[in-house]
């Protein structure tokens, strides 16, 4: 599969769709495009530098999440090698096929619309740097394996482990926007479907939790290389001592 361009959704409940749009363009330093769809429950974070990845939108069932955007020139012969893969058509129309994976995420196959810079780290006051710059699976351990091969030849990127082994990550190309991880959760229920989060690459992780903090975010738990938010409108993210730009690990 060829990817031109990745995207991350927000995909908020209802009652926390104002704010969670509210927190997100502060933390990520962009601007509201003009809303769209039914209801205006689309609308697209503007960087101040480069083309847009990261969007939200409104549910009107269940708790919200996150899920991706592949951006492909072909939706529909790309939909159907997914389907061959082991995914589940959920809807397609004409630039826009809803799948799901053999692990039960929701990801997206959208038409290309020319997008090619990825935006650029900001710079916040104190010096550290961040951006949002990353999608994690959450996937319960009996299905970890199989959404991995799943995803692997989806894409096309090879695999790498990290120094944590419940972790896999997929080498995307270094102009995509959007990085991409996998990790094994420790237990699940059953029936759990896997599930994504939104990961911020950044230079000082202790300096951007208080910023978020201010905001309106909820410190949850901390590792040691990573700190796991809940924004105002109910959903989990991860701040993460990686580079901003290079998403290498910081020593």
């Amino acid at each position: 599969m060829a990817i031109r361009w990745t995207t991350a959704f927000w995909d908020f409940p209802a009652e926390g769709f104002e704010a969670g749009i509210a927190f997100w363009l502060k933390a990520t330093g962009t601007t509201l495009s003009p809303r769209r769809g039914p209801g205006g429950g689309f609308a697209t974070l503007v960087p101040a530098e480069g083309d847009p990845c990261l969007r939200v939108q409104r549910v009107q069932e269940g708790k919200g999440g996150n899920h991706l955007d592949l951006h492909v020139e072909d939706v529909e012969a790309e939909s159907e090698r997914a389907q061959v893969l082991g995914a589940a058509l959920l809807h397609q129309e004409p630039g826009l096929a809803v799948l799901r994976s053999p692990g039960g995420f929701a990801f997206c196959l959208a038409a290309h619309n020319g997008e090619a810079k990825a935006p650029r780290a900001l710079a916040w006051e104190g010096g550290w740097r961040s951006r949002a710059d990353q999608v994690c699976l959450d996937v319960p351990p009996q299905a970890f394996d199989h959404e991995l091969v799943f995803w692997q030849r989806l894409t096309g990127w090879p695999q790498t482990a990290t120094s944590s082994p419940e972790f896999r990550r997929l080498l995307s190309p270094p102009e995509l926007p959007l990085r991409f991880l996998l990790q094994r959760l420790d237990a699940a229920e059953r029936g759990r479907a896997a599930s994504a989060h939104v990961d911020l690459a950044c230079s000082d992780v202790d300096a951007e939790t208080a910023r978020h903090e201010a905001l309106g975010a909820t410190a949850v738990r901390r590792h040691h290389w990573w700190q796991v938010m809940r924004d105002p409108a109910g959903l989990e993210y991860c701040i993460t001592a990686r580079d901003p730009e290079t998403g290498a690990v910081q020593a």
